[in-house]
């Protein structure tokens, strides 16, 4: 870019807006049709395997799921692009979705190599869920009373333990790292997607995004662990509608909250046309 790190500019909305975006993003998903659900599905099975891996180690599965949704932003990658695919009229087919994942490794012509930033961001993403994961088992198996192997136990001696405090501190800690991490991935995997901005710049604009607007990106970050836990609680089954819904709604928050007109545009599902200004 020529401009360095200088940020988009950003929007004001109203608290209730992400309503509207689950709203949206439910449309786009009955859109899209199977394209879509195939990545609720998909992400709900990898869900299953780490349940049949940890199941009698709930220490390890807790952990194991909140970093999961750590990364999840980056797999929505593709659900980013159906919806804007839908936005501008083009096809929004599975045919998008593979040419959305393989733009990436393709040549970018200012930095004369390829186009990491996507694996960057997702190996940042990736080391604070295994990060989160060490730490969450860390505390519950040194710290906990009682060996913790099933759900049940967890609410017993972890939630409900009367002479302890080790589940606020897993909140909190939880807390923490979830955070930073909102406030880093909130709009910026739909801005690398859209335009040619670098990942300073993407993560700073989310960063700014979620500071300008603190009331409604709290009330966003409340439904999408809302969302998950209801997943959760039906056995995952709820997650194959629900985190789609998430994807496409994330790139219609990212719609609301940044004007990035000004930035060069990514083309839709293929490496971008090389410019003068464009920069990694």
């Amino acid at each position: 870019m020529a401009s360095g790190t200088s940020l988009p500019p950003l929007r004001s909305i109203p608290i209730g807006q992400p309503l509207q975006w689950l709203v949206r993003g439910g449309r786009d998903l009955w859109r899209c049709g199977w394209v879509s659900a195939a990545h609720g599905l998909a992400l709900a099975l990898f869900g299953g395997v780490l349940l049949a891996l940890a199941r009698d180690r709930f220490w390890l599965l807790a952990g194991a799921f909140s970093g999961f949704l750590v990364v999840a932003p980056v797999l929505a990658t593709s659900l980013y692009a159906l919806s804007r695919a839908l936005e501008r009229g083009e096809p929004a087919d599975a045919r998008l979705v593979l040419q959305t994942w393989l733009s990436w490794r393709r040549s970018d012509a200012q930095a004369g190599g390829k186009d990491w930033r996507l694996v960057r961001f997702g190996l940042l993403l990736a080391l604070a869920g295994t990060g989160w994961v060490l730490t969450s088992a860390a505390l519950i198996t040194l710290l906990a009373p009682l060996p913790i192997r099933t759900p049940l136990d967890f609410v017993r001696h972890v939630v409900l333990a009367q002479d302890s405090r080790l589940f606020e501190l897993w909140l909190a800690l939880g807390g923490a790292l979830a955070a930073p991490v909102f406030a880093s991935s909130a709009v910026a995997l739909p801005l690398l997607l859209d335009r040619r901005a670098s990942l300073l710049q993407a993560v700073l604009t989310s960063w700014q995004a979620v500071l300008a607007n603190p009331l409604p990106m709290a009330l966003w970050a409340a439904l999408i662990m809302l969302c998950c836990l209801l997943g959760f609680g039906t056995a995952l089954l709820a997650l194959v509608p629900l985190l789609p819904v998430l994807g496409h709604a994330s790139w219609h928050a990212y719609r609301d909250l940044v004007d990035a007109s000004a930035l060069p545009e990514r083309s839709s599902g293929a490496a971008p046309a090389p410019t003068a200004k464009d920069g990694p």
